[in-house]
């Protein structure tokens, strides 16, 4: 019996796919990436304009990544079963929907809950994106088409501050959250022209699991949200973090009973498959923390202005432009995939801990190599980890595990928005004695005469939580080595 994986691809005797195929999933990923990480610019003018300020505020960036999070591995599956092509449409719609209603909205709260719904339907672009393409490519053309995946979603994530920022200058918040609308609807147009595909065998739709899965994750990430504004011991932060639990214990136990489960338990078997899905999360927890606050430090310690520390974030984002190209080529000359990603790990993992270095104080010079490490790691798990774990998963189960690798970046991305605001503010409060204090040093603002003192609490906060990420990833790593290594093993042995 031959126990090798089997791996995702179309039959030989399938028609070619569309030209417009590639092009337009790399449209909808990078309208996903940017929507990620270009939403922040717009939240000045939106609280400036309808007078908000403080969590509503920020649930317009975090309600968007906790949908993106939720619903990506409910849409691969839905992908798998009701067609790929089917479920890439109808979220791409669904996607614009919630843009054009952010544009039109007359309050934080609708735009909150418009900005649920734009997650809601990048889910699905993502995962229904990844089995379209899984199965309309085979060998180096996939290869090439998940190296392309992954540098549209880092251009996308490099470009989305700075091209949103010109386009609200040029059209207002609203408008710039219009324009995503109508690319949304040329993407959804241009898919119509790509070949569908499905599952060869369709099971009952497992709609306990996903339920609880959404609500797990829901309770969980409001729990993280909430806690540095309320407090860790706050009744309704224990309450809904221990509600979260016990909503994701469940999730485990349906999904061992369910005919058809959200989560395939051969994909949680499948040791190469999880692992290289594990690196995609540990290369998305090295990357994002430093991404997404940063900024800020430079700002506030080094005085640069916005654009000099956009520009000094290049270091971060220009290798994931280019790396992903350079490492799914070596991976098609022969060069190992386990051995590129094993030093992409070592790079993140280097580059997290060498910014325990970090200091106010020639702030640029000291980030400049770490910066750099992370960057070139994370465009190099960009260009072959989704790749490398699509091919040891069957052509049926496309969907659910493009759901699935989408998930852990998605769930990875919003847990570190949280984790990393709350170690910062954390730290900061306990070293200053007032966490009022602490949140305003956090996002950027001095007190006058006593700017040394917070300016040391905020690098010493950033020093502590660096040293933490960076032991987590390193932790991660060594699990990701040991899953692709044995399963190389094993398939030695097999053969």
């Amino acid at each position: 019996m031959d126990s090798t994986p089997k791996t995702s691809h179309p039959p030989a005797t399938a028609e070619r796919p569309s030209p417009l195929t590639l092009p337009v999933v790399l449209v909808g990923v990078v309208l996903v990436a940017m929507s990620i990480s270009g939403t922040a610019v717009a939240l000045p003018g939106i609280g400036r304009e309808l007078d908000t300020s403080g969590s509503p505020l920020n649930w317009v960036v975090a309600g968007y990544n906790l949908a993106f999070a939720a619903m990506t591995l409910i849409a691969g599956s839905a992908a798998d079963r009701i067609g790929r092509r089917r479920v890439f449409i109808a979220s791409t719609l669904v996607f614009a929907a919630g843009f054009l209603a952010t544009a039109l909205s007359p309050s934080i709260i609708l735009i909150d809950l418009a900005r649920i719904v734009s997650g809601a339907g990048g889910a699905g672009i993502m995962a229904a994106g990844g089995a379209i393409l899984a199965s309309s490519y085979d060998g180096a053309a996939r290869n090439r088409a998940f190296a392309l995946m992954g540098t549209m979603a880092g251009i996308g994530i490099a470009v989305g501050p700075t091209l949103s920022g010109l386009l609200i200058d040029i059209t207002g918040w609203r408008g710039s959250f219009a324009v995503f609308t109508v690319v949304s609807l040329l993407a959804a147009l241009g898919a119509t022209r790509a070949r569908e595909s499905r599952a060869a065998e369709r099971g009952p739709v497992d709609w306990a699991g996903s339920a609880l899965f959404v609500a797990s994750l829901s309770l969980l990430m409001f729990a993280l949200l909430e806690a540095p504004e309320l407090g860790w011991l706050h009744p309704g932060i224990l309450i809904t973090g221990i509600a979260g639990l016990a909503a994701l214990v469940a999730f485990v136990l349906v999904q061992r009973r369910s005919p058809a489960p959200v989560l395939a338990p051969e994909l949680v078997a499948n040791r190469g498959f999880m692992g290289w899905s594990l690196a995609t999360l540990t290369t998305s927890i090295g990357f994002l923390g430093v991404l997404v606050f940063l900024p800020t430090y430079l700002q506030t310690a080094a005085g640069l202005s916005p654009s000099s520390a956009g520009v000094a974030m290049l270091l971060l984002t220009a290798p994931v432009l280019v790396v992903p190209m350079l490492a799914v080529t070596l991976v098609n000359k022969g060069v190992s995939a386990r051995l590129l990603i094993t030093i992409a790990l070592v790079l993140v993992v280097a580059g997290n801990l060498w910014l325990m270095a970090l200091e106010a104080d020639n702030a640029v010079a000291a980030v400049a190599v770490p910066l750099v490490l992370i960057g070139v790691g994370m465009g190099a798990s960009f260009g072959i980890a989704d790749g490398q774990a699509m091919a040891l998963v069957p052509a049926d189960a496309a969907g659910t595990a493009a759901g699935f690798l989408n998930t852990l970046r998605g769930a990875a991305e919003a847990l570190v928005i949280a984790a990393f605001s709350a170690s910062l503010v954390g730290i900061l409060a306990a070293e200053l004695g007032d966490p009022t204090r602490a949140a305003a040093v956090g996002a950027g603002r001095l007190t006058s005469g006593a700017e040394a003192e917070e300016l040391a609490a905020f690098t010493g906060s950033w020093q502590l939580t660096q040293l933490g990420v960076g032991l987590l990833c390193l932790v991660l790593s060594v699990t990701v080595v040991a899953l692709i290594r044995g399963r190389a093993a094993s398939s030695r042995t097999a053969t």
